[in-house]
């Protein structure tokens, strides 16, 4: 469920993946490329985000596990699971809508 009052964000998303695998990510956790997972630059560890993308409707839920991402006009990076999900392997980048899911 999406959380009421608080208002979807729409930016650009990136991705990383198998180059990072095996790291750890800012709350400890080792990364999982293939799993379904983000950075944001403030949002609390374990929050659940649906991010869907503009282009084509294509969704996932991720949580956030690290911070991100560091390039100038991006909102958040996906995991490569994430990414896959939703269609943007091959572009690199998508223009998407975040909302913030409610704690179950």
């Amino acid at each position: 469920m999406i959380v009421p009052g608080h208002a979807d964000s729409v930016g650009t998303a990136s991705y990383y993946g198998k180059e990072m695998s095996g790291r750890r990510t800012a709350n400890g956790e080792r990364f999982n490329p293939a799993g379904l997972t983000a950075a944001h630059r403030s949002l609390p560890f374990g929050t659940k985000l649906q991010v869907t993308n503009l282009k084509n409707g294509k969704s996932v839920v991720v949580r956030v596990t690290d911070r991100g991402p560091f390039r100038r006009g991006r909102v958040i990076d996906l995991s490569y699971g994430a990414a896959q999900a939703v269609g943007m392997v091959s572009t690199g980048t998508a223009k998407v809508k975040i909302a913030r899911l409610e704690p179950r």
